[in-house]
C-alpha cells in the first residue's frame, strides 16, 4: 500500500498546467529515506462506461446505482488485483473517481474530453506533469480527441519515472482516428527517439489490425498483450466479447519487461449470459499488464 506520508496529499486537489485536476500535491512532509526500487508494476486499462453499469437495462445494476455502491464495487473489484496504474476511459463524474481513488488510495489525475467523455488516469505513486492533449504546436484541433487524451508523468518507488499516456480514439470515424494518431506520434517522437520508458493505456477504439495499428508498431510502441498474451485478448463486449480495442502498449526499457498481459473475463467485470438479472461493471473488459522491473 502507498506511503502513510501520503494520505493527505491524496485528498487535496490541484490545478495542474495542463488543465487536469490532480490529487496528490506536496503538503511539506518531511523528507524519508529513499524507497527501494519497485520489483514489478501492475497496470489496468479500463473503460468504465462511466461507472453505470452494463446492460443498464438489468433492474440490479440500476439499484446498485441508485443506492449509490458503484464506487465501491469499482474499487473493490480493481483491488483484488493489486494495481498501481488505472487508467479509465468513459470516466464517471469527480466524484465517483474521488471515492474510488480513496478506497483504492490512489492518486489521479482527470483529462478533460472535447465532448463528454473525460480520463482519468489513477497511481498508488506520485503524479506530476499532467497535460491534456499535448498536440505539437499548442492547441488541440476542435474535431480531435472528442474523447480524451493525455499524459502525466508517475514517479515511481527508488526514483525512476515513467510517462503515461492515457486515451481514448474517436470510436466511429477511422479518418478521425488516423488523425488522433498522428498527432499523438508527433508529440510522442522525442521521447521515443530518447527511448525513454512510456505506457499508452486506453480505448483505442481499433482492433490490432491496419491501418491504425501498424502505426503505433512502426513508431516503436510494444503491444503488450501480442507480446505474452494468450489467444485473441478481446475485450468488448463483457458478455460475448468479440474485439480487442483496449490496449496498454509499452515503450523503451520498459516494453522489455512485460511479463503478463490479459483481459480480465472474470468476476463482476463479465456477464453471466445464463442469469438474465446479471450486470458487469462496464461493457469493456479490463486488460491487465505486468511487467517485471527486476530485469
Amino acid at each position: 500500500m502507498p506511503d502513510s506520508t501520503n494520505d493527505l496529499s491524496r485528498r487535496t486537489f490541484l490545478a495542474s498546467a495542463g488543465s487536469a485536476a490532480v490529487v496528490g500535491a506536496a503538503l511539506g512532509a518531511p523528507a524519508l529515506a529513499q524507497e527501494p526500487k519497485l520489483k514489478a508494476l501492475r497496470v489496468i486499462a479500463y473503460n468504465v462506461y462511466q461507472c453505470t453499469g452494463w446492460p443498464k437495462d438489468r433492474a440490479l445494476g440500476k439499484k446498485a446505482t441508485a443506492l449509490g455502491q458503484m464506487p465501491a464495487r469499482f474499487a473493490y473489484e480493481l483491488a483484488l488485483y493489486e494495481p498501481d496504474i488505472v487508467n479509465f476511459s468513459e470516466s464517471p463524474s469527480e466524484q465517483v473517481v474521488q471515492e474510488i481513488a480513496e478506497r483504492l488510495e490512489m492518486h489521479y489525475v482527470r483529462f478533460p474530453s472535447g465532448g463528454n467523455w473525460p480520463g482519468t488516469l489513477l497511481s498508488r505513486f506520485k503524479i506530476e506533469d499532467a497535460k491534456t492533449a499535448p498536440v505539437v504546436g499548442g492547441a488541440r484541433p476542435q474535431e480531435l480527441f472528442t474523447r480524451h487524451w493525455g499524459h502525466a508523468t508517475v514517479q515511481l518507488p527508488g526514483g525512476d519515472s515513467l510517462l503515461v499516456h492515457s486515451a481514448h480514439l474517436h470510436p466511429s470515424d477511422e479518418k478521425v482516428r488516423l488523425r488522433e494518431i498522428e498527432a499523438m506520434l508527433a508529440a510522442m517522437r522525442a521521447d521515443l527517439a530518447a527511448g525513454r520508458s512510456m505506457l499508452l493505456m486506453g480505448d483505442l477504439n481499433h482492433r490490432p489490425l491496419p491501418p491504425e495499428y501498424p502505426l503505433w508498431t512502426k513508431a516503436g510502441w510494444v503491444d503488450t498483450f501480442a507480446q505474452v498474451g494468450v489467444g485473441e485478448g478481446l475485450t468488448i463486449k463483457s458478455d460475448t466479447p468479440a474485439s480487442r480495442i483496449d490496449f496498454v502498449l509499452a515503450a523503451g526499457p520498459i516494453a522489455a519487461q512485460v511479463r503478463e498481459a490479459l483481459p480480465l473475463f472474470e468476476g463482476a467485470f463479465r456477464v453471466n449470459t445464463a442469469d438474465e438479472q446479471s450486470f458487469a461493471l462496464s461493457d469493456h473488459l479490463p486488460q491487465l499488464a505486468v511487467f517485471d522491473l527486476t530485469k
